[in-house]
């Protein structure tokens, strides 16, 4: 598969994604996939994203950088949203946070087969220490004086 393929594809998976077409999801997604070095295989996959959209009501995936070399996808994934409660042992509770997640996955044929994500927490710990600065609709940390 070429690179621009590759990336189209991966464009393709983040927009069911964000439809939540759980339906479509095996489409994109290996049956046998692992996320973090654990096998969770489709179903386990699915459920997370599920559970991430009960939590997070507004999620909404943006990719804010991408590059493809086959069988590999990296990506920055980008998210202004408000997690209810507890967000990565965070206690968010409904407040707007931006914060990255960054993902490599590895393709079998067509479809993702493994996953590798870090998720910025230190980001969204920031934000809640210092309390949002809302600028555009969009929450950014307050940087302590230089």
């Amino acid at each position: 598969m070429r690179p621009t393929d590759l990336s189209a594809l991966y464009l393709e998976y983040i927009a069911c994604l964000n439809q939540q077409d759980w339906a479509a999801l095996g489409r994109f997604v290996d049956d046998e996939v692992s996320h973090n070095g654990r096998r969770i295989e489709l179903v386990g996959y699915r459920d997370m994203l599920e559970r991430d959209f009960r939590e997070i009501p507004d999620l909404h995936f943006s990719v804010a950088l991408l590059v493809a070399e086959p069988p590999h996808v990296a990506s920055r994934l980008a998210f202004v949203c408000r997690p209810q409660g507890t967000f990565l042992g965070l206690p968010v509770n409904g407040k707007r946070v931006a914060f990255a997640e960054n993902v490599f996955y590895e393709f079998r044929g067509r479809k993702i087969w493994q996953v590798w994500s870090v998720i910025d927490k230190a980001a969204i710990e920031a934000q809640l220490q210092a309390g949002p600065r809302i600028h555009d609709d969009v929450v950014t940390p307050r940087l302590a004086p230089e």
